[in-house]
């Protein structure tokens, strides 16, 4: 398995490479040292000439009818924008809002005016003209513009019946006016689709663990009593799981199994439990049916017993009623575990750690600004309409909140320039900003059933993060598919992490990574796998009912769904990680082999001195250590890491796979080969092979996290370490070593009683040390 050189820099690899850049962030009023912050501070201004029309009065009838159809029709040079049109109506009221981008203004003037609907020609009731050069400028946080009465009037300036209401003013995208406003980048738009291009905030839905503990049942009534492979199938929705079968084949089985399920709030469907046996090889019978609403179950915070309950078997509808003497028992244990965290995404690359209940939080430690400023050089495929350029749109996502910007249409460099803020309980967490092509607003593949095209993500981990620092750079858009790795183009982002308390961001580090239950009561790798699959499911189904839909593609690109699945690239990279991450101790040996054999006498000698001192002083060796460790990070801070990781197309491994590689990567699962035999060859391998590969990919994890003790990519853990080693190189110069020794087997060899179920500190805080697997794609 061939890989380039460390040292080796192809230009294929300098074109993805991250670059920083230098916009004129706030209108060129804040810099990227100011930690300042004011509104819309990150991104550059786009100014805007916006035009609020709330209503007319007393307009002239039709002859004959006396009423008349109105709208108005708001025209700046070849862009124009129209209200909705009100039949019947001589005092109509729309408070609707236009923005025209100032940068396309090619008149001084802004004619607003009124017609009359008409089957034919449009009838012109009367015009209002206004100067650009006399339209005064608004800066939020100013109170809005208050619209003022205008006399209609003709073309020539003569006097028309009837006023008109209006608020016209220059602003910004800050303004709370952009958001809703009719804007001219998207004249072509129709009205139906004008509020699926608008930027959106999304939330997602509250998850819960739904514990299913089943225990025994009672007197059941098999029509086979020969037969008793009973089994108990719980449903949650389309979501199906089924117990084992007893050891004791009787008619009160005892399983004691848990299933496990995600509910989502608001809890419309019911948990159906119900009893079957196996009568035939493909033939089940139903010997009992238990339904029960989520409202109607207890909810725990903490690792507490629930109280086990009996529940009687209700009979099928098909079955004939008749008297009966007893009725089938089942015996449950059931509860909505709160104290978990619903994990829809790698924990590897996560963007929140929270419990599903809210009284288990702990309180934010900062902010996080992200400013969406534009993207280059986008890169789709030409449509059916002949179009090259894209209708791009961006989706971020931190938590439980998902953020969408407009969408820009007809280009392929559009300018966003929206700002979104997010609470930060975690900073080993990371955000996903990911880009698309909207495929749903015009003919040709712009179909109803089309998917909206990937474009590329980005993931930015907060631990690498300086505390207020603005970071502006230019990221490379990278996607993958079956024929081979391709940069989409560029997005230009800037972001910001500040806190309050430095006290408090350092304190998370001593903090267990996930929420207490996942230690005091654990789920299994199986369980964990097979619960995100349910609560990717949950959330994309959510999120693609929500108005302007966020599409369940979008969704599930940006919480990976398909990365726990077998590749061939994946496994080589997790591989070549393993061996960059082992070759410190290769040249460890190396150098102790050439000590050995004298290469260096100067040297030889002086590792004997060395080697003899630390015999006669053995308390010195362990403040050597961590002294040594001290220097070896001093060191390293000039060469720290300047920039946010991104993806890295070296470590990815994207030109050493073949093409059938990619094709197996991105094949469906189970395969869609003909060939049976094959089918089942294929995906037993394909299965076992991604447990190895995320075995490597756990072991190159832990070995980068030992790395990033003293690398600097997360400055706050750095320093933290480099403070422990000063300390324990202090502390070990009074403490002998051999009661140090002393203290270490005691503490090891404890009473079970002293010891307790929580990680602890230094095992919590070597697991949130950053690894590179959000660098990877």
């Amino acid at each position: 398995m061939p890989r380039p050189a460390p040292n080796q820099s192809s230009p294929r690899e300098d074109d993805y490479s991250l670059k920083e850049t230098s916009p004129n962030l706030g209108g060129g009023r804040v810099s990227r040292g100011d930690k300042l912050t004011t509104a819309f501070d990150l991104v550059e201004q786009m100014h805007y000439l916006y035009v609020r029309v709330v209503k007319a009065k007393e307009l002239p009838g039709k002859e004959g009818s006396g009423f008349c159809d109105p709208y108005v029709e708001v025209k700046v040079g070849n862009f124009k924008g129209s209200t909705k049109n009100i039949e019947k109506n001589s005092n109509p009221v729309w408070n609707q809002v236009f923005a025209f981008s100032k940068d396309r203004l090619q008149f001084s003037f802004v004619e607003v005016s009124v017609k009359d609907k008409d089957g034919g020609k449009d009838e012109i009731m009367g015009v209002v003209l206004f100067d650009l050069n006399e339209v005064p400028n608004r800066v939020p946080p100013d109170s809005p513009l208050a619209p003022q009465w205008y006399r209609l009037a003709d073309r020539k300036g003569g006097k028309e019946k009837g006023e008109l209401m209006l608020a016209v003013w220059m602003g910004t995208q800050a303004d709370e006016s952009f958001t809703e406003a009719w804007q001219s980048d998207a004249a072509g738009v129709s009205a139906e689709a004008l509020a699926g291009i608008r930027s959106k905030v999304y939330i997602s839905p509250k998850l819960w663990y739904l514990r299913v503990n089943v225990i025994q049942a009672h007197d059941l009534v098999p029509s086979d009593r020969t037969r008793n492979e009973v089994y108990v199938k719980a449903s949650l929705g389309l979501v199906v799981s089924k117990t084992r079968f007893p050891q004791a084949r009787t008619l009160n089985p005892f399983w004691n199994e848990d299933l496990m399920f995600v509910a989502s709030e608001p809890f419309d469907e019911p948990l159906v439990l119900t009893v079957e046996n196996r009568v035939a090889a493909n033939r089940e019978e139903t010997l009992g049916r238990f339904v029960i609403s989520l409202q109607d179950v207890e909810r725990r915070l903490e690792n507490r017993s629930v109280s086990a309950k009996w529940y009687n078997l209700e009979k099928t509808s098909g079955e004939q009623k008749k008297e009966v003497k007893f009725i089938s028992r089942i015996h449950l244990r059931i509860c909505l575990d709160g104290g978990y965290h619903v994990l829809d995404e790698a924990t590897h690359f996560s963007t929140d750690f929270r419990p599903t209940m809210k009284h288990l939080w702990k309180p934010t430690i900062g902010v996080l600004e992200l400013g969406i400023i534009d993207a280059h050089d986008l890169l789709v495929k030409e449509r059916k309409d002949g179009r090259r350029n894209t209708d791009a749109y961006c989706v971020a996502k931190y938590g439980v909140k998902w953020i969408r910007t407009r969408t820009i249409i007809d280009s392929s460099s559009p300018r966003w320039n929206e700002q979104y803020t997010w609470e930060v309980y975690d900073p080993c967490t990371v955000i996903t900003v990911g880009v698309f092509d909207n495929s749903h607003l015009q003919g040709g593949d712009k179909a109803a059933g089309s998917k909206d095209t990937i474009i590329g993500k980005v993931r930015i981990r907060l631990s690498t993060l300086e505390t207020g620092r603005i970071y502006t750079h230019s990221y490379p858009l990278l996607f993958m598919d079956s024929s081979g790795l391709k940069k989409m183009g560029e997005i230009q982002l800037s972001v910001r992490f500040s806190c309050s308390s430095l006290l408090n961001v350092l304190n998370v580090y001593a903090q267990p990574l996930l929420p207490k239950m996942h230690y005091v009561q654990p789920l299994s790798m199986y369980q964990v796998n097979s619960l995100r699959h349910q609560a990717t499911k949950i959330v994309s189904a959510r999120l693609s009912r929500a108005e302007p839909s966020l599409r369940r593609e979008v969704v599930e690109y940006m919480l990976d769904v398909g990365s726990h699945m077998f590749s061939m690239r994946r496994t080589k990279a997790n591989y070549f990680r393993i061996v960059e991450v082992l070759s410190g101790l290769k040249i460890a040996m190396k150098w102790f082999n050439e000590i050995c054999l004298w290469k260096n006498p100067f040297t030889t000698v002086l590792i004997h001195i060395l080697f003899l001192l630390l015999a006669l002083f053995p308390e010195l060796i362990l403040p050597l250590v961590f002294f040594y460790l001290l220097v070896i990070g001093i060191w390293r801070y000039r060469r720290r890491p300047r920039h946010p990781p991104h993806m890295e197309v070296r470590l990815s491994l994207p030109d050493t796979v073949v093409h059938d590689e990619l094709a197996e990567e991105f094949d469906s699962f189970p395969t869609s080969q003909q060939a049976e035999i094959i089918k089942l060859r294929y995906d037993r391998i394909r299965s076992v092979a991604s447990r190895i590969q995320a075995l490597m990919g756990d072991l190159a994890t832990q070995g980068e996290r030992l790395q990033a003790l003293l690398s600097w990519r997360d400055p706050r853990a750095t320093a933290l370490c480099m403070f422990f080693c000063f300390t324990a190189g202090v502390m070990f110069l009074f403490i002998p070593f051999r009661v140090f020794l002393l203290l270490a087997v005691l503490y090891v060899l404890r009473h079970p009683r002293l010891r307790h179920r929580m990680p602890s500190v230094p095992l919590s805080f070597f697991k949130r040390l950053p690894a590179r697997t959000d660098c990877m794609f």
